[in-house]
């Protein structure tokens, strides 16, 4: 973990230096961005672990740059914890919806986005460490090249929504409750509201095309993978 990469893009000079500061404390290398072009561009050319990513910032904004992040091979799969001043509920799910892994809200302590960036990695980690490869009909999981196909056409997903159907993928055909899927893809110690899941559930979806109504929605409880296509 000592040996992760972070790139911090925010506008702000001291939050930056603050971060860079205590990032660098920890062990881990830190680049930085005062913009969101010069961010993104760095994010291309160094693929980062994780990214600190402001929300407000002039020209290309935090959602903007995280869409390009979530459209582009290089740098899909790196967790982004989203910087926002903006606290209601709205806000934190366009970040998800954009393919924010986690967020933190302004004004937050060092301590604490340390603790958000090693709980990042930490989950990216768990994920790699078992079930390698699974096939539940014409799902196709494999974990070590970070890919999803579904009937043979690539389903790009984020870190933190690869994990959710890779959860999903190895419990095929059982119930499970959204308090599981919390825990397996996001960990205990995750930013979570009561929404989380399910707008991570709906991006899986959208990107799994006609395949979406493989992953059934269980009023008040959870989520089924169906292990048969006419489930």
């Amino acid at each position: 973990m000592s040996k992760a990469t972070i790139l911090m893009i925010d506008d702000e000079a001291d939050i930056t230096e603050l971060v860079r500061y205590n990032l660098e404390k920890e062990g881990f290398d830190v680049m930085a961005a005062s913009d969101g072009e010069t961010g993104l561009q760095l994010a291309r050319q160094k693929r980062p672990d994780v990214i600190v990513l402001d929300l407000m910032m002039p020209g290309m904004d935090g959602l903007e740059v995280c869409r390009a992040l979530r459209g582009d091979e290089r740098t899909r799969l790196a967790s982004v914890i989203m910087l926002t001043a903006k606290a209601a509920e709205t806000d934190r799910i366009v970040g998800l919806e954009m393919g924010a892994d986690d967020y933190v809200t302004k004004p937050f302590s060092p301590r604490e986005l340390v603790a958000r960036v090693k709980a990042v990695l930490r989950r990216a980690l768990r994920g790699q460490e078992s079930n390698p490869r699974i096939r539940v009909g014409n799902l196709e999981i494999d974990v070590a090249r970070h890919e999803v196909l579904y009937e043979e056409s690539p389903v790009s997903l984020s870190a933190t929504e690869f994990r959710i159907l890779h959860f999903l993928a190895g419990r095929a055909g059982r119930v499970v409750s959204r308090n599981e899927i919390m825990d397996a893809a996001m960990g205990e110690d995750s930013n979570v509201f009561d929404r989380t899941i399910d707008v991570h559930i709906t991006a899986i979806r959208r990107k799994m095309g006609k395949g979406a109504d493989r992953i059934e929605t269980i009023r008040g409880f959870g989520y089924k993978l169906r292990d048969r296509e006419n489930d």
